[in-house]
């Protein structure tokens, strides 16, 4: 029976470590992947600020290649876009 008993705590504390194990590594994977988004964001805040680099430049009138003159020519479209639709809702408020 003591067999049995001694036994029976080596298997709890074999699976207590093995538990403590997938802890850790779950730990320091979430930590990795905080990591990961942390980089992920800083590029999207830099590639931002490429764009507004772009669309400044067009605005100013520099030469730009054609590829991105025609996103910052939509980027104008949407722009007039959201100021006529504003102006919609003005009106249907009484606004003006």
């Amino acid at each position: 029976m003591a067999d049995f008993f001694e036994d029976w705590g080596k298997k709890i504390s074999e699976a207590a470590g093995e538990i403590g194990r997938r802890t850790e590594d779950t730990i320091e994977i979430q930590k990795i992947k905080s990591e990961i988004r942390s980089l992920n964001r800083g590029n999207e805040r830099d590639y931002v600020d490429i764009g507004r680099a772009v669309y400044d430049s067009y605005q100013k009138g520099e030469v730009i290649d054609a590829d991105m003159a025609a996103l910052c020519e939509a980027i104008d479209r949407r722009e007039h876009q959201v100021k006529d639709l504003e102006a919609d809702i003005a009106r249907i408020r009484g606004e003006k």
